[in-house]
């Protein structure tokens, strides 16, 4: 069995990475450069963020991605010699938070956290006599990115799957129930299975055939800090608020929500809104300058639940999509659910909130 995948960001490239070392043949079309939409302008956090704010259906998916990733990316950087600076950094959560709810969702997912005080790990934000506390949850790891994305294209690649960039798919071929080409502005490509991974393009690529899913376009804005040395080792989380520190310095600080549709501009109200609550933070850091700022386009979808899986009427044509803020950390994961369902196998737990209705 051959199949073709549109969309080329961390879902549709993990789920090439998956079929292939089934052994199957993938072929991968992607509308411009592979991992370059929301998977590149993301933090790469790999966790959720206050994760006992969401439901279970997306609290296992995305526990079970992250507990994949160590593996993977070890087994990529020995297929590609790419490193993908996974780290284990942890996470600081700053007040204010739902101390009870977030320990008791914590204890029941055997997730460790404790409560710390914030002048122990952020002396710059805080007096000595400072009694505010945070939640360390030492065990949140993080991935780059952008080298994520560079070494699951070499690893498809390097097991034989074929990427066709600046390939568009503008519409299916339909008969008899099933999909028998796709049409993209460099020709009509064929297979025996389709995966639709086009992220916040997905529904409008599917048109009529998208049915009840609804995947809207959800723009994040980013701004990125340089240091010599980064300002502290964890990830801090206040609210919707977070600061990423990378190895060699670099802070990434985000992210806005915004529903503009397709409109991937970055906005001068966005790094003020930005800044300000940074400077609230770390007052120190007022007057700094962002060496970037960028946006990205989120597939959002109603209470984060992606869909995955074959479409209720065409019997092979399936999707991979609606991950919202989290696609990176589910991508492993998403693939192995899509996986299971194509083979026919049983999956890790129940599927039902991500089928395709």
């Amino acid at each position: 069995m051959d199949f073709l995948i549109v969309g080329g960001g961390a879902v549709g490239l993990a789920s090439a990475q998956s079929l292939l070392q089934a052994g199957y043949k993938v072929t991968l079309v992607e509308r411009g450069s592979v991992g370059q939409e929301a998977s590149w302008a993301g933090g790469g956090i790999l966790s959720l963020l206050c994760p006992w704010d969401y439901s279970e259906s997306v609290t296992q998916l995305a526990l079970r991605g992250i507990g994949m990733f160590r593996d993977a990316t070890s087994l990529m950087h020995e297929a590609t010699g790419i490193e993908t600076e996974y780290q284990r950094s942890g996470m600081l959560v700053l007040p204010p938070i739902q101390q009870e709810r977030a320990l008791q969702w914590c204890t029941q997912h055997e997730f460790e956290a404790h409560s710390v005080k914030l002048v122990d790990y952020l002396p710059v934000h805080s007096n000595k006599q400072d009694p505010s506390e945070g939640l360390l949850l030492p065990d949140v790891s993080q991935v780059r990115n952008p080298y994520l994305l560079r070494a699951l294209r070499a690893h498809v690649e390097v097991m034989g799957g074929i990427i066709l960039e600046q390939h568009e798919a503008q519409g299916f071929e339909l008969s008899g129930g099933r999909i028998t080409g796709v049409q993209t502005t460099l020709g009509r490509i064929t297979a025996d299975t389709y995966i639709v991974a086009a992220g916040a393009w997905s529904k409008v690529l599917l048109g009529e055939l998208a049915l009840s899913i609804d995947i809207r376009p959800i723009r994040g804005q980013i701004l990125l800090f340089k240091f010599d040395t980064p300002p502290f080792q964890q990830i801090l989380l206040k609210e919707n608020l977070y600061f990423i520190p990378r190895l060699d310095g670099h802070v990434l600080v985000g992210s806005t929500l915004e529903d503009v549709g397709f409109d991937k501009s970055t906005t001068i109200e966005a790094r003020n809104s930005l800044l300000q609550q940074v400077c609230e933070i770390f007052p120190d850091w007022d007057g700094l300058i962002p060496v970037k700022h960028w946006a990205g386009i989120r597939p959002g979808s109603p209470d984060n639940i992606p869909t995955i899986g074959r479409h209720p009427k065409l019997t092979n044509l399936y999707v991979n999509g609606g991950h919202f803020r989290y696609g990176v950390t589910m991508s492993l994961s998403s693939a192995e659910l899509l996986r299971n369902e194509i083979e026919g196998k049983p999956q890790p737990f129940s599927t039902d909130e991500y089928r395709w209705h």
